[in-house]
């Protein structure tokens, strides 16, 4: 993390970029080629602030390849937008591969949980599909409410269930089948509301993914700045 005055400045532009491209996407579903370049094109500023050797800058350059390549393979099977894979390739040379892996993580909880509610709110009603409409929305609310407490735990690097809660379930069912049924029914019920929330979308929903890499970004940088103060 950063080291000088330089670094700081470096790491406010980057937070200022991402700000953009966040309400951009938002806004208009886009996030400008210029500014994912700009972020690209400072990354050796970055470096070169934390000293960074030529085997660093490969690393850097490898897992900014590795992530473009992941991220055109789900542009291909419209998972995101363009202007998403080249934000996520271009911040790719910013973040140590620990910390871009948490981005990533924290990316995907957000991304999921806003895409599983837009998709609710975007279904079409059908008057002989009630019961179904309001199995789908227990479902779409059950899983924004898995992934906000994943990104909470993630966030507060506590864990999801706290041990005395697990001891407190494992004393409660004993028997390790017990907790397959339930598990099952689960699975299935998420399924079946996943699959009538997707049958019954009125048309094709852009999500905004900049959005949740741009908040996922941010987080991971204030969290290891904050570190750093600490550490001073």
């Amino acid at each position: 993390m950063p080291s000088g005055a330089f670094s700081y400045a470096l790491l406010l532009a980057l937070a200022i970029a991402l700000l953009v491209a966040a309400f951009t996407d938002l806004k208009r579903r886009e996030i400008d080629n210029t500014l994912n370049l700009g972020i690209a094109l400072a990354a050796p500023l970055w470096w070169w602030s934390l000293g960074f050797g030529w085997s660093d800058v490969a690393w850097q350059l490898g897992l900014a390849l590795l992530t473009f390549g992941i991220a055109c393979v789900l542009f291909s099977l419209r998972q995101m937008g363009g202007g998403d894979v080249k934000l996520l390739a271009a911040l790719a040379l910013w973040f140590a591969p620990g910390s871009f892996g948490q981005v990533i993580v924290l990316m995907a909880m957000i991304g999921g949980g806003a895409s599983i509610a837009m998709a609710a709110f975007n279904m079409e009603r059908v008057p002989d599909e009630k019961l179904r409409d309001a199995v789908a929305w227990i479902v779409a609310l059950g899983w924004v409410w898995a992934a906000a407490s994943i990104v909470h735990a993630l966030a507060t690097h506590r864990p999801v269930i706290s041990p005395r809660r697990l001891v407190t379930i494992h004393d409660a069912l004993p028997q390790a089948w017990m907790l397959a049924l339930p598990a099952l029914a689960i699975a299935a019920l998420f399924l079946f509301g996943f699959r009538h929330i997707m049958r019954r979308q009125k048309s094709r929903l852009p999500i905004p993914y900049g959005v949740a890499i741009s908040a996922a970004a941010l987080w991971v940088m204030g969290e290891q700045v904050f570190l750093n103060t600490l550490v001073r």
